[in-house]
């Protein structure tokens, strides 16, 4: 039996506010996509399957891109579309029961225990699941505001209810599942026009129910700009730390 890892990087980064893809800034001495794969490099795996757009042109100027581990194939428009045709690029050699482990190349923070953990915790469960983190912040559920000429620019609306944070967590990567039921889950949701935010939410439209592993609250995922500061701060603490990655 085989692990494959994945990792869908074929997005603009729109909120980022770049004209260059997030995963190429610059992040400790090399950039964002640099960090992550050097982490997942440290795992045993059959292979790392980059999904990247078709236009990308910084890929091939990273000396990483030349790694005999590292393959790459044409992303799509939807992270369900790269994880669909990562998984179709694999297919003739990929197993039923390979697993795949699906991370988000925004993700540099990951610490590579905790992607062991992952992987010793579900080897033999039925289903597969995901690395999270307990939801620490209160949180608000939002509707229209009721109050004409209060609403600012920026305002959101107006506060509905606090919403109870027991039993949520905040999901995370790397998300780990079989190959023939990651295939399946997101091939039905093709087929019903359904784009699942992760491969979660896709296993989940098949009626199954991925385990929660708890990870690491510093597994950031970069998202705007200011995000950089922040993990490069904790590249640096983890490194102090001699924390493993």
């Amino acid at each position: 039996m085989k692990c494959w890892l994945i990792v869908p990087a074929a997005g603009s980064g729109s909120r980022f506010g770049s004209e260059k893809p997030k995963q190429y800034a610059p992040l400790a001495g090399s950039t964002v996509i640099e960090n992550t794969l050097d982490r997942l490099l440290e795992l045993e795996a059959q292979a790392i399957i980059l999904a990247i757009s078709p236009d990308d042109s910084y890929w091939p100027s990273l000396d990483i891109s030349q790694h005999q581990k590292i393959r790459t194939c044409a992303g799509g428009a939807e992270r369900a579309d790269s994880v669909y045709l990562a998984l179709q690029s694999i297919a003739s050699e990929a197993d039923e029961l390979d697993w795949v482990l699906v991370h988000d190349v925004a993700r540099p923070c990951v610490r590579v225990a905790d992607i062991r953990l992952l992987m010793n915790s579900l080897s033999a469960h039925p289903v597969g699941g995901l690395l999270a983190t307990p939801v620490s912040a209160t949180l608000k559920r939002v509707g229209n505001s009721q109050h004409a000429g209060t609403a600012t620019m920026n305002a959101a609306g107006a506060v509905l209810e606090t919403v109870s944070r027991d039993n949520l967590w905040a999901a995370a990567t790397p998300q780990m599942f079989r190959f023939g039921l990651l295939m399946k889950a997101l091939q039905q949701c093709r087929d019903g026009g359904v784009s699942p935010t992760d491969e979660a939410g896709a296993i989940e439209c098949l009626g199954l129910q991925p385990e929660i592993i708890e990870g690491h609250s510093d597994n950031l995922k970069i998202t705007h700009g200011a995000d950089l500061a922040l993990a490069e701060a904790i590249l640096a603490y983890q490194q102090q730390h001699q924390t493993e990655e």
